[in-house]
């Protein structure tokens, strides 16, 4: 097992549930990618190198409070990025000139 970030999965875990909460929501790779990025900024990485550590980390996510802060980090993620798409950009600069 290389390094690797226990919040980063634990993030994906909770994005759809937490994206399925706001109507009108784009779905689109890309938004998804902001969504998760912008939540993994406002939280602290917990990375690991062995299978021990990610299990005493993910021990760690079943503290209601742990859990709570990736879905408030989600949550204003959803709400940052719905109301500043960037895949509008994405698409206008793929255009011919």
């Amino acid at each position: 097992m290389a390094i690797y970030n226990v919040v980063e999965q634990v993030v994906w875990s909770h994005l759809d549930k937490v994206m399925a909460q706001k109507a009108n929501i784009c779905c689109c790779e890309l938004c998804r990618d902001d969504i998760a990025a912008w939540a993994l900024n406002q939280l602290p990485p917990r990375y690991v190198t062995t299978a021990l550590g990610e299990a005493y980390i993910r021990a760690e996510f079943l503290d209601k409070q742990l859990e709570l802060d990736v879905i408030v980090a989600l949550t204003a993620a959803v709400e940052q990025v719905s109301a500043n798409p960037r895949h509008w950009q994405s698409l206008k600069s793929q255009e011919p000139l």
